[in-house]
């Protein structure tokens, strides 16, 4: 059986059981508590155990994981009131990550990928604009139009606009005010940078599954302290990797440990205006994906924050103090309280008010998925540094990842926006085969596929075959990838046609709201 660190101490150490952790859980306080460092302290003893892991760094300080500590008077004050002995300083494996590519290397999804559900959401796009833009959706689809960058889909809108008395019969009333309320959100989206995030080659989710060469995990940390003033364009972005990673990887059950634990930072801005039907699928995906073995940690500073369905099945629980000023205040912490498995010795909800920094109530699941009766603890100090690294040294990480050079070039092959403004590159052998019209004008005989070509089957195929025709390229250490193959594999995820001949996008983008397998 695998042991990973103690994370905190009470009456006894506290650890967080391997196979408990893709059960997901909360880590909840108020601004000061010691979140951050308690979400430090959980992804080292993950790592430690080879679990990967992604959080987001939504001040900065979390980047500290990938040195190592130094000793201060707090920190020995710490290590000699738990009796911890002589405590190591060692730095984690990290990959930093960016969806502007400034502080980290860059993340990008396809606008198919990301579906017209979740892309609404990022552009606050009301029912009826979201009816308009899942047409946009449809009709490109039908005609093997791919989404890949939001010109695309700006070509495709304009397109769309200036036919749609064409396409009114087969898809309905397309108005012209929906559709210029869509392309100013996008105009919005662009100025705050988001056009970066959309494109090629797209982020391979196995690339945040590495160990490395000393059996450690691989922490992924997303810079998104410029991130969090696009909240939407945060929280759906998280979303939609949360929906990739429940796509993409295999039933596991109940694994000895998890393949990946993911925290969500200021979850708070998930839920908020959150559709009814993008929670509905949010409380799928969670309620399903520790079968994938993925552990999903919520990282926000009020537990009333969390839906109650959703927060029912966080079974790990990290409480820190959480003050009562307010009605609402007093709410959460009797709310708080009640959530816990009692102890007898303790009054959980005045204790709540009065913990100190770096202090919590804890309850882990036990090996039988039962929670821990809580117990008050305090959180270990990390073994990394406390506190942002300088940029010299993220720099250095990032050019010595094993994932350098893979996501830094964009690419731009042909798709909506060269077939609908006719500027295809000149050279044909530069251009991938031409697209055929799925369900193509009326009267026409619709595309037929064998079996050998549907599915994972087709799917496997398709990479075999980009790879081949566009170069294996070099090898990498860790990874068989390289940027050719990267941008091969994204373009397999898109051209596919699974279920309806429809160009293949998430659960929670998806335009029938069904698993693309």
């Amino acid at each position: 059986m695998i042991e990973m660190p103690a994370i905190a101490s009470g009456e006894v150490e506290i650890r967080l059981l391997p196979g408990m952790s893709n059960r997901h859980g909360l880590v909840a306080g108020a601004t000061g508590t010691g979140k951050t460092v308690t979400l430090q302290v959980m992804a080292e003893a993950l790592s430690s155990i080879g679990v990967p892991v992604f959080a987001a760094d939504v001040k900065g300080d979390l980047s500290g994981i990938s040195q190592p500590g130094k000793s201060s008077p707090k920190l020995d004050e710490r290590v000699k009131s738990l009796h911890l002995g002589e405590w190591k300083f060692f730095g984690f494996p990290v990959v930093f990550w960016d969806l502007f590519g400034k502080q980290g290397h860059p993340v990008r999804a396809t606008v198919s990928e990301m579906g017209p559900l979740l892309l609404s959401r990022i552009l606050n796009l009301n029912d009826t604009q979201t009816g308009v833009l899942t047409l946009v959706f449809k009709i490109s689809d039908d005609k093997g139009l791919l989404l890949l960058d939001m010109k695309d889909l700006q070509a495709m809108l304009q397109h769309v606009a200036s036919a749609a008395k064409d396409y009114q019969t087969q898809y309905g009333n397309i108005s012209a005010a929906s559709v210029g309320a869509i392309q100013r959100g996008l105009v919005a989206l662009q100025q705050q940078g988001g056009d970066q995030f959309f494109g090629e080659p797209a982020l391979n989710v196995e690339d945040l599954l590495q160990v490395d060469g000393n059996g450690h995990g691989v922490v992924n940390i997303l810079a998104a302290d410029q991130l969090l003033q696009s909240p939407q364009l945060y929280a759906t972005f998280l979303l939609w990797l949360l929906s990739e990673l429940f796509e993409k990887l295999p039933e596991v059950g109940d694994p000895e440990k998890p393949k990946l634990v993911f925290f969500f930072d200021e979850a708070h801005l998930l839920f908020n205006d959150l559709p009814a039907v993008l929670q509905s699928r949010i409380e799928q995906v969670v309620r399903l994906i520790r079968s994938k073995g993925v552990g999903v940690f919520f990282v926000t500073q009020n537990p009333i924050d969390v839906p109650e369905i959703v927060l029912g099945q966080l079974g790990n629980r990290v409480q820190h103090a959480l003050r009562a000023f307010s009605p609402r205040d007093q709410k959460a912490v009797k709310s708080a309280a009640q959530t816990f498995r009692s102890n007898p010795k303790l009054n959980v909800e005045e204790i709540i008010t009065q913990l100190g920094v770096g202090e919590a109530l804890v309850s882990f699941l036990d090996e039988k998925g039962i929670p821990g009766v809580v117990e008050r603890a305090m959180i270990f100090p990390p073994h990394s540094q406390i506190g942002p690294i300088t940029p010299e040294q993220r720099a250095e990480t990032i050019r010595t990842s094993v994932i350098a050079g893979v996501y830094e070039a964009a690419s731009d092959r042909e798709s909506a926006y060269e077939k609908l403004k006719g500027k295809v590159a000149a050279s044909p052998a530069a251009r991938p085969n031409p697209l055929p019209e799925v369900n193509g004008a009326p009267g026409s005989p619709p595309v037929q596929q064998s079996s050998a070509t549907t599915g994972t089957d087709w799917l496997q195929q398709t990479e075999t075959m980009l790879g081949t025709v566009l170069g294996s390229g070099t090898g990498r250490s860790g990874r068989g990838d390289s940027v050719v193959q990267a941008m091969a594999k994204s373009a397999a995820r898109s051209i596919g046609s699974t279920v309806g001949r429809q160009i293949v996008r998430g659960v929670l983008g998806s335009i029938l709201g069904s698993s693309r397998r």
